[in-house]
């Protein structure tokens, strides 16, 4: 897709998006959206889609580093939960709890035992989060191995884009298969009614972007709310102009 087809495509779905966030700051829901796919997929792009416009005070993106001796010790999802929304917030997960049914398990961080386990509690505890009102969103970004292999070169070509590059990522590359079936081990046991998973296909990341965004518009209740009415009276006054612009030298404060 063009970027100017995907522009006019998404300016009216970010209007959508502000009324969401209205809509749950007036009326006190909470909103989870879990991004998880295949590196590569571009979980990055999708969740500035839904971010971009909204009030980074009210809608928070977690990304969460590698877990510390001490959360390592804890019970799995102890460190996530602690990230989950207040009345009126929206959190968008950059990986999730999912990463023990991925890559933990796929790169040997987690044993057999530790899978099983987290396996059978996720929909238990997701059970959990949509019976106190969450309003939880799970998402899978597909893409062909051709198109990670592309992606993967580009990172490695791009100054700009290397930091994305891990080991991890290298090591993923032969291990397509081994993330495919340990993917549909993970639907198998924790697509459920309460919280289900949407996979979308992002071999077309613009596209892919629509799609979710779409998607997780219309899977919300009604959320139109009016926005509040401001009375913006007439400044009274010629406006002024700014004193200093930032490159001009400050000439009544010199430098020691």
């Amino acid at each position: 897709m063009k970027r100017k087809e995907y522009e006019a495509a998404m300016e009216p779905l970010r209007e959508e998006l502000v009324a969401m966030a209205r809509w749950a700051r007036t009326s006190g829901e909470r909103i989870v959206v879990l991004f998880e796919g295949r590196d590569t997929a571009g979980k990055g792009g999708a969740i500035r889609a839904v971010s971009e416009k909204l009030n980074p005070r009210q809608c928070h993106i977690v990304a969460l580093a590698k877990p510390t001796e001490a959360e390592q010790s804890q019970w799995y999802f102890q460190r996530y939960a602690q990230h989950l929304p207040s009345a009126g917030e929206i959190v968008l997960f950059d990986r999730s709890w999912y990463n023990r049914a991925g890559v933990e398990k796929v790169m040997g961080y987690a044993d057999d035992a530790q899978v099983e386990l987290f396996l059978k509690q996720a929909p238990t505890f997701e059970r959990m989060l949509v019976d106190d009102g969450i309003h939880l969103f799970k998402y899978w970004l597909t893409t062909d191995q051709a198109q990670q292999e592309e992606r993967l070169r580009e990172r490695l070509e791009d100054p700009l884009k290397r930091w994305k590059l891990s080991p991890i990522d290298l090591a993923a590359r032969d291990k397509y298969d081994a993330y495919t079936d340990a993917r549909e081990a993970m639907l198998a046991a924790t697509h459920t009614t309460h919280a289900p998973w949407t996979l979308v296909d992002f071999n077309d990341q613009k596209r892919g972007r629509l799609t979710l965004v779409r998607d997780l518009l219309d899977r919300l209740p009604d959320t139109r709310v009016a926005p509040p009415e401001i009375d913006f009276p007439e400044l009274g006054r010629e406006p002024k102009a700014e004193r200093y612009s930032v490159l001009d030298p400050i000439a009544d404060y010199p430098l020691d």
